[in-house]
């Protein structure tokens, strides 16, 4: 099951603080909008996305479609397979969005209550 680039997503209290602290370990701003409560910043092929008032905590991140710099990978598998193979074993999906085709996204939660969100954005 291919489930495409990895990030780590945080919920933080301040996002510019967040950023200060991420940038002095090495991380630039790759994508994101700060206006918009989020970025996503990148140190080789390292991911952390930073989300102000969005979710709480840590949250482990997968876009299909996507390499880590956010570059097409064609062919990859749609989230809409790897829903159906996910609950094929058993794991309750939750937080389901988008249609038949396109962007979509679900959530699996670990069992030590970590959530895992899989995010296709093409």
């Amino acid at each position: 099951m291919q489930l495409g680039a990895f990030s780590i997503s945080l919920g933080v209290k301040d996002l510019a603080a967040s950023r200060v602290f991420y940038e002095a370990l090495g991380f630039e701003v790759f994508a994101g909008e700060a206006d918009h409560g989020y970025l996503i910043l990148k140190n080789g092929e390292t991911l952390i996305g930073l989300f102000q008032g969005m979710f709480e905590g840590p949250m482990l991140t997968f876009n299909p479609g996507w390499d880590q710099s956010a570059g097409e990978v064609n062919p990859f598998t749609d989230v809409r397979d790897l829903k159906a193979a996910v609950r094929a074993k058993g794991l309750e999906v939750s937080q389901e969005q988008g249609g038949d085709a396109g962007p979509g996204s679900f959530v699996v939660v670990d069992p030590d209550g970590y959530p895992v969100l899989i995010d296709q954005h093409r």
